[in-house]
């Protein structure tokens, strides 16, 4: 798996399947233009390093001169092809064979067509190394294809996804698995924020903190944070509602990310069941819920170790700690039954090696 920009890519084919399909189109060129000296036109960006591997397997004499063409960005077409490099001036009376990186929908074969029937060649024919059928309009003979692959999206090879990943040698398609998405529990000390930060940049999640989330709510004077200090100013809990809205605010400003962990919400099964409905109406579930599970009494020590660091008073009060832990055993029961129910519980061993810790993490998370 790679990451570019904001996107994550698994491999789809070897440098060896690509090499092979290169060598096969330059094999049935050359039994074709053997006994002239056709020029060959790539098609740029994408198609440099196509045309540089073929121009290797091509055992005959030839030119070759490139155009460039444009209509991506991002992950999509434009549907606007812009012509960016004019095809060259010689090529009156002469056989092209126009070398493409891919071919998809056909804007962009469209357009080299209109460009190669202003200039009087003998003859031109298309060679494709990638080739869409199930999408393609079908407008035009494609004459050499050398791989026909899914609708997917594709970098690798020329191929980029916002100018990165061209210089890859094999070819990766993007990732489009279901959302993964998670609640972390632990007692305090268990490492659950440290965790959090790992499994965030190893499986592009996005850490909601419910802390975080109402301190800044609250700091920034936002709607929601005013609305909540209103209850804690006269010391009464938050409700339910609002605290789902803020994570409801997350969510909708992460459309990017490949799920969520939830940490400090839940609490209580209420809430459990306020979270369920409204992830539904995102089409999204929690697919999981991890338990960081760690004897008391190393927590404790590592606390107590924290607390002369931090400056943190609830850290260096043993009894203050212990009765830290009862609330958290007192809250949690409940939820560990209700998820335990849905059979989405998980208690994972939190002592040892950090990244002992995130392997065992891992494990549960690509087990789903």
């Amino acid at each position: 798996m790679i990451k570019l920009h904001d996107k994550y890519f698994k491999p789809f084919l070897s440098e060896v399947q690509i090499l092979d399909a290169v060598k096969s189109i330059a094999e049935k060129i050359a039994s074709d233009y053997k006994d002239e000296i056709p020029v060959f036109v790539g098609v740029l960006n994408g198609a440099f390093m196509f045309v540089s591997d073929f121009l290797k397997e091509y055992q005959y004499p030839c030119e070759v001169s490139f155009v460039k063409l444009s209509s991506y960005q991002g992950l999509t077409s434009t549907g606007i092809v812009e012509t960016l490099l004019d095809p060259p001036d010689n090529l009156k009376g002469r056989s092209v064979i126009i070398l493409e990186d891919i071919i998809d929908s056909g804007r962009t074969l469209k357009e080299l067509v209109h460009l190669f029937n202003n200039t009087n060649v003998k003859e031109y024919k298309i060679a494709s190394l990638f080739y869409k059928s199930t999408i393609y309009n079908g407008e035009y003979a494609i004459d050499y294809v050398g791989i026909d692959i899914p609708d997917k999206f594709i970098v690798g090879y020329g191929l980029d996804y916002n100018e990165l990943g061209r210089n890859l040698r094999e070819v990766y398609q993007l990732n489009q698995k279901h959302m993964i998405n998670l609640v972390l529990f632990g007692k305090p000390g268990a490492g659950k924020g440290t965790q959090a930060e790992f499994l965030k940049d190893k499986y592009n999640l996005k850490h909601i903190s419910t802390g975080d989330v109402f301190r800044y709510n609250i700091k920034n004077g936002t709607e929601l944070g005013t609305l909540a200090k209103s209850y804690m100013d006269q010391g009464d809990l938050v409700p339910d509602e609002v605290t789902i809205k803020m994570l409801q605010d997350e969510v909708e400003k992460n459309p990017e990310a490949s799920g969520f962990i939830f940490d400090g919400f839940p609490r209580t099964t209420e809430q459990a069941k306020a979270l369920d409905t409204f992830l539904v109406t995102k089409s999204m579930k929690i697919d999981a819920t991890i338990a960081l599970d760690a004897d008391d009494e190393v927590l404790i020590q590592r606390l107590l170790e924290r607390g002369k660091v931090s400056g943190r008073t609830d850290d260096q009060d043993e009894s203050k700690i212990r009765n830290r832990f009862e609330e958290y055993n007192e809250k949690t029961a409940p939820l560990q039954e209700y998820y335990e129910g849905q059979g989405k519980f998980h208690s994972v061993n939190g002592i040892g090696a950090i990244e002992d810790i995130t392997h065992r993490l891992g494990k549960v998370i690509e087990e789903l």
